[in-house]
């Protein structure tokens, strides 16, 4: 009976997000009537940042169906569910290591892991562990020395392995859980 109230609901015009890209483009809109250079500024630098974030929603996108095809739930929960063991704490690592971009434009290709069955503790190390960035390297050994580079970079990865552990115990999974 009450799915039937759900499913009869009448459908809004916009969703949210339309509303909000309608309020946003109204804004410009007044800000163009009264200031049109701030409003030029304002375009050019947004269409600046789309130019820059393209080839990043393109890679995401490129995973995303790669890991449609390729990673299979089987093979997700092989190496990155809950009886992936060891092995799915390194991948974790590596993969966190080896992987670029902002976290945000991340979060789908993420979201589609967690559907497939990663589990919270390896995404929280995935996530913790970007912050070992190895195009920085050669200037953090420049600046800091050598030590101070390897040091920071373990405790960085040494960390995640505890925030993932962390993330476990407060999401209450538990190792035996499939």
């Amino acid at each position: 009976m009450e799915f039937n109230k759900i499913k009869n609901k009448p459908k809004q015009k916009f969703s949210g997000g339309m509303k909000f890209f309608l309020i946003v483009l109204i804004a410009y809109f007044i800000i163009a009537l009264f200031n049109a250079e701030a409003a030029e500024i304002a375009l050019i630098n947004f269409l600046r940042m789309i130019w820059k974030i393209i080839p990043i929603l393109m890679v995401v996108f490129l995973a995303m169906i790669l890991i449609n095809f390729y990673f299979t739930e089987k093979r997700i929960k092989k190496y990155f569910g809950q009886q992936s063991g060891i092995k799915g704490w390194i991948y974790a690592i590596i993969s966190g290591i080896l992987i670029s971009g902002p976290p945000y434009v991340l979060y789908p290709f993420l979201g589609e892991l967690k559907k497939h069955g990663m589990k919270n503790s390896l995404l929280a190390v995935f996530l913790y562990n970007r912050n070992v960035k190895i195009p920085f390297i050669p200037v953090m050994i420049y600046y800091f020395g050598l030590a101070f580079t390897l040091i920071i970079s373990f405790y960085i990865i040494a960390f995640s392995i505890l925030n993932g552990v962390l993330v476990e115990k407060l999401a209450g999974q538990t190792r035996n859980k499939g």
